[in-house]
Order: C-alpha cells, then sequence, then structure tokens
C-alpha cells in the first residue's frame, strides 16, 4: 500500500508537469483552434458512448447500460452544442459606453475528481469544458472505476492530439490512490479543482488551498401539491428515481404528498412500479442500507430494486422499479430519511403545502442544502413560493429531479457538475460550464468626465495634489442642417479638410485643390496610420472610441477614420484598420 502511495504521487506529479508544459501552448491557440479540439472530443465520444457505459456497468456494478449509455451521450453531445458557440478565447465583451474590454484568460490546470457512480459520462464532460476553456486537465478516477476512466481520458487525449491539441493537455492516473489525489489537489501547479464524489472528497477539495468546485450531497424532496397531475407526478417521480438506479445526486430522495391526494399519489406509484413496504420489512430495509456507523452501505449503491429487496429478505414482485417507505421522521432516527443513491424513496404525507413545505425543508437540512428539489404542482402560486423560498439552486417543475436538474429535460445549463452554492459548502450555486475556469480580465478606460477625486484635503505635512485637468467639454447637442450661403460656406470647409487627408471624393460643386504630396513612408512603416497637420478649429473631432465593428463599416464605405492619441482603440480594429490604412492621425 505504501509503495501505491508513492507511485500515485509520482504520477501526479509526472502528470502535472506535462501539463504544465501544454498549459502555455493551448492558451495561445485561437478559438478557431480550441472549437477545432472540442469537435474532435465529441466526435470521438459519440460513438463510444456504449461501449464506455457497458465498461462502466461491469467495473462498478452501479446502475444500467442503457441509462448510462444515455449519460453519456448527454456529455458527449447535449453538453458539447450548449458549449460550443461560447467565446473563450480573446475578447470576450466589449461595453463602448462603459469603455471597458473583457479578455479571456484561462484558469490553468484542472484537477479532475471522477466518481464510480457516473465516471465516464464525469469524464466527458469535465474533458470537454476544461478543452473549450483552453485548460489542461488531469484526472483522478475512484479506484472502482479506475479502467473505465483510463479508457475514456485515453480515447479522448488521443483526438484532442490530434486536432492541435499540445500533449499533455488530457492526463489520467492510473495509480490511483488516496495520497496520490491528495498530491494533485494540493501541488502547486494545479490552478483549479473540479471535485464530483463524497462529501469527505469534496471537502479535501475546498481544503486543498486552492480554488475548487465541488458538488454537494443531494438529499432531493419531490413536492406533490394538490393542483398537480397526479399520474403524471407519479411517472416522473419513478423515473427520476430509477434512472440509473438512482446514482445521480439530483434523483428524488422523498416524496411529500398533500394530502388530498396522497392516497391517488400511492396508487399512481403502484402503479408506475412501486412497492410499498410495511413496518417490519421497512425496519429490514434501513438496516440493511444504513451501516451501524450511519454510513451508506456501498452494497446497495446503484443496485435495481429487486436485487436490495433480495439482499434484505423483502419478496418483491415482477416488474417493482422502487421500494417506498412511509416515514413521520427526519434525521438519524429515521436513517431511510437520507440520499440513498439507490431506487429507494420515503414517503410523507402533509396537509397543505405550508405544512409539506416544512417538511422539504427537514429533509433538505438532513443533507440536501442547496442543491435541487421537484414540485409537482398546477397551481402557479405554489410553484413560485416554493422557488422564492427553499434554500437550494435548481427548482425543477413538473419533471423528473433525477434528469431536469442536470439539464435533460429542462434548458438548465447542461452539465454533470452542478454547483450548491454557500448553503451547500459550495462556491457556486450554477451548473459548470466552460465559463467557470476562466478568468476575465478587463481593460477599463477613463470615462471621459469622471476624474478621480481626492481622498479629502491634504495634510499640513504633505505636498498640494496634481491639480486635475478639466474633463473634455461635452459635444454641443446637433443643430439644424445650415442652408444658403451658410451651407455654401461648409461645404469649402469640409473640402479643404477632405483634400489635407487626401480623403477619397469631394462635396459636390466644389473645385478641384492642387493636390498635396504625400511624404515618403520611412522603411518599414508601410502599415503605420496616416498622420495629417492638426486641423483647423472647424475640422471633424477625432473618434473617442474605434471598435472592430467601426473599421469594417469604414473599410465597406471607402473612407476613413480620424483618430487621435487620446483615441481608444481596441486591439482587433488598430490591426484590422492599420493593415487597411483606414486611419488619419492628427
Amino acid at each position: 500500500m505504501e509503495d501505491l502511495d508513492l507511485r500515485s504521487m509520482e504520477e501526479a506529479r509526472r502528470l502535472l508537469e506535462a501539463a504544465s508544459a501544454a498549459a502555455p501552448r493551448l492558451a495561445a491557440l485561437s478559438q478557431e483552434s480550441i472549437d477545432g479540439i472540442v469537435d474532435a472530443i465529441h466526435l470521438a465520444a459519440v460513438p463510444r458512448a456504449e461501449a464506455w457505459a457497458r465498461l462502466a456497468h461491469e467495473e462498478t456494478g452501479f446502475g444500467n447500460v442503457a441509462d448510462k449509455t444515455a449519460k453519456n451521450l448527454f456529455a458527449a453531445v447535449d453538453v458539447y452544442r450548449f458549449i460550443r458557440p461560447m467565446t473563450t478565447v480573446g475578447v470576450l465583451a466589449e461595453d463602448h459606453e462603459r469603455r471597458v474590454i473583457e479578455i479571456a484568460a484561462p484558469a490553468g490546470i484542472v484537477a479532475a475528481i471522477i466518481p464510480s457512480t457516473n465516471p465516464t459520462s464525469t469524464a466527458i464532460n469535465k474533458i470537454l469544458i476544461a478543452m473549450k476553456a483552453a485548460c489542461p486537465i488531469v484526472l483522478s478516477p475512484h479506484p472502482s472505476a479506475r479502467r473505465c476512466v483510463i479508457e475514456v481520458a485515453g480515447v479522448l487525449g488521443q483526438a484532442a492530439t490530434a486536432a492541435g491539441a499540445p500533449p499533455g493537455s488530457i492526463g489520467c492516473m492510473s495509480q490511483v490512490a488516496l495520497e496520490g489525489t491528495r498530491e494533485l489537489m494540493r501541488h502547486p501547479l494545479t490552478a483549479i479543482i473540479l471535485a464530483t464524489g463524497g462529501t469527505g472528497l469534496v471537502r479535501a477539495a475546498y481544503s486543498s488551498g486552492k480554488p475548487a468546485y465541488g458538488v454537494g450531497p443531494g438529499n432531493v424532496p419531490a413536492y406533490v401539491d394538490r393542483s398537480a397531475d397526479v399520474a403524471k407526478a407519479a411517472r416522473d417521480i419513478v423515473a427520476g428515481k430509477t434512472f440509473d438506479n438512482g446514482v445521480l445526486c439530483s434523483a428524488e430522495n422523498a416524496v411529500v404528498a398533500d394530502a388530498p391526494i396522497a392516497e391517488a399519489l400511492r396508487k399512481a406509484m403502484t402503479d408506475a412500479g412501486c412497492l410499498f413496504l410495511d413496518d417490519a420489512a421497512a425496519e429490514r430495509l434501513s438496516r440493511l442500507v444504513v451501516t451501524p456507523s450511519g454510513s451508506l452501505n456501498p452494497e446497495i449503491v446503484g443496485r435495481d430494486a429487486r436485487t436490495i429487496a433480495g439482499k434484505a429478505g423483502i419478496d418483491s414482485p415482477e416488474g417493482t422499479r422502487a421500494l417506498v417507505v412511509t416515514l413521520r421522521q427526519v434525521g438519524p432516527s429515521a436513517p431511510l430519511s437520507r440520499e440513498k443513491l439507490s431506487p429507494i424513496l420515503a414517503f410523507y404525507d402533509e396537509d397543505g403545502w405550508e405544512a409539506a413545505c416544512a417538511r422539504c425543508l427537514e429533509i433538505l437540512a438532513y443533507g440536501g442544502m442547496g442543491h435541487t428539489m421537484a414540485v409537482h404542482a398546477r397551481d402557479r402560486d405554489v410553484i413560485m413560493r416554493f422557488g422564492l423560498t427553499k434554500p437550494v439552486f435548481r427548482i425543477v417543475v413538473n419533471t423528473p429531479s433525477a434528469t431536469g436538474a442536470v439539464g435533460i429535460t429542462t434548458g438548465v445549463h447542461p452539465s454533470l457538475t452542478l454547483g450548491c452554492g454557500a448553503l451547500g459548502g459550495n462556491i457556486t450555486s450554477d451548473n459548470i460550464t466552460p465559463r467557470h475556469l476562466i478568468n476575465v480580465r478587463r481593460l477599463a478606460f477613463e470615462i471621459r468626465g469622471r476624474p478621480p477625486e481626492t481622498a479629502g484635503p491634504p495634510r499640513s505635512s504633505a505636498p498640494a495634489p496634481v491639480e486635475i485637468p478639466p474633463p473634455a467639454a461635452a459635444a454641443p447637442p446637433p443643430a439644424a442642417a445650415p442652408s444658403g450661403p451658410e451651407r455654401a460656406g461648409l461645404r469649402e470647409r469640409v473640402a479643404a479638410i477632405l483634400r489635407m487627408r487626401e480623403l477619397p471624393g469631394r462635396p459636390s460643386g466644389t473645385p478641384p485643390a492642387r493636390p498635396v504630396p504625400a511624404a515618403t513612408p520611412p522603411a518599414g512603416a508601410g502599415t503605420a496610420p496616416v498622420r495629417a497637420e492638426p486641423p483647423g478649429p472647424d475640422a471633424p473631432r477625432p473618434a473617442a472610441f474605434v471598435c472592430e465593428a467601426d473599421v469594417r463599416q469604414a473599410i465597406e464605405e471607402n473612407r476613413k477614420i480620424i483618430v487621435s492619441q487620446r483615441s481608444i482603440i481596441t486591439p482587433a480594429a488598430r490591426d484590422m484598420g492599420t493593415a487597411n490604412r483606414v486611419f488619419i492621425e492628427i
């Protein structure tokens, strides 16, 4: 074991060094090149979705192949389609009014912790968003999912390299041990952590001294209101709870039924494949699911309902999809009120949405704060009351919670990494995307008319502050168009300015002027802005701000843009304008 720890730590350092060598080269790639890498990963993952699902199921024993295939395709297709149009390289945005330019800066090397419950889909998801953000990534799989994650990382790493990613951009640990994972998270080369796993691992990520996006537990309650479509609510709850045998942290764990429809809901859930247990069977199930130390028994995680029932000595008919236990309390005295990561549901009756609200709060406080809950109702007022007050950051409405929270059946950002916000001990409440792996550099230009203010009168021992020059006068409001002799005089002045700057064309009706010989530019200055003598008081004012769109329009209209040393020109605009000799600098 000691040798494995040392090998794992050494491998983590080696993979981080390779990623460090790749980082500056990856960050220097264009948006087009990064998108080409993301395209290649998508194309490599899609045809292997079922094979990787089968490999994950065989290695871990969790879930089922069909639903794991669906999760792999969700990561390889839905997540890909969502992130593909994103701008993640270079200038992200230009705010002309506030005179601020936002520029992408990759966060750096990502340490990605991969769980055993959703190994291949989580690996695909994290590799895609890291490459889109131009960040190298090193994966640390759960020991029980080692082979399938190594397979995914190897195939997608080869696809990325063939598409132009530098070697070392995608790495995966094969010598998996706790000490190696800790070394990966704490190493100085690691910039940011994406942690998906148990509570202890997520806490270790946050205590590593690195910025970390962790996913907390999801003890998800599903409230069914008296206004709900009860049959659909039952189908949705069972579909969510049984999806991949309940291993998604966003899966339903408890049903809170409004009293007037509780019996109808029980019948509808029974019709959908639920087996409601009596008190004796519930007690046997509780002893199986939760160990004497209070932890979840790993032997039931991700297993189907009939397998779990058999382990507990419970007879279950053919077609049983979920086991349901009626509870009256929440907490250690009711072990099955916790997150179960299997097709087992707690069931509560509450009279009215206010009482149901209080019960949902109890359930969330017992291991699900900040994560997710579901509401099944047609009364908009009830829906909004839950939305405005519940301490979670994903409230899915009239849909399975397991699939709605990640974005399969709803419009939230598609992701398999779900933040739980400060309530869940997480740094964000978002579904994690490439934007969470990008820092934003801001160019902020002085806004005319807003000079900096002194903090107060200078102390007697300090020199007087430098006088701030008054702001430039605001441009006068547009006046009515001149006519008659005034208009003719204006045409003469404009014509003189155009001739002085060698602008093409002249106002009609003005005689041609003697050409002004152009100065021979010095060697190497063929693309410098054209300079002219300062114009008179009637000359057009130089542009205060020029962006790429302004330059494109000027090129299309075959005209020049007058600028000065005080003009703010974006980098893209300067490159294009200089190359096409658009600027006249005064």
